[in-house]
């Protein structure tokens, strides 16, 4: 009788991978980014278990929009109480905080379960081309 290799928290090393966003299409990069974090391009995927890696984003302010995205796309945000939804303009966010582009579009291809808010803590992203994570990251 045959078993299916299940992957172990204990036994997953973690990568760190370095994205550099000068220049590519911001969904390709994203859609790649949660195949990574979710730990998909991986062996031994287990749905259950967080078996992803670190990912690094860096100039993340020069990633290319297609289409008319940055003149027409909105974000909104709700609170919860009445009249408190507010707009927030998709140029306007890359120029005053291109972390939170980012990490929207990345939670929206995560599940949205414990794990999910678990593995959007595994990425970091930067405007400019400089991290504090060169410790971990190989091959820099």
């Amino acid at each position: 009788m045959k078993f299916t290799q299940m992957a172990n928290k204990a036994d997953r090393p973690r990568d760190w991978i370095v994205i550099d966003a000068e220049g590519k299409v911001f969904g390709r990069i994203m859609t790649e980014v949660a195949t990574i974090l979710r730990g998909k391009n991986k062996v031994d995927f287990t749905p259950t278990i967080d078996c992803g890696d670190y990912v690094v984003i860096i100039n993340a302010s020069k990633a290319v929009f297609t289409g008319n995205k940055l003149a027409t796309k909105n974000y909104y945000t709700h609170s919860g109480y009445f009249g408190s939804t507010k707009t927030h303009k998709m140029s306007t966010m890359l120029e005053e905080n291109p972390e939170r582009l980012y990490r929207l579009a990345a939670r929206g291809m995560l599940p949205k379960t414990d794990l999910g808010r678990k593995i959007i803590k595994k990425l970091k992203v930067y405007a400019g081309s400089e991290h504090p994570h060169t410790a971990q990251v190989k091959g820099l």
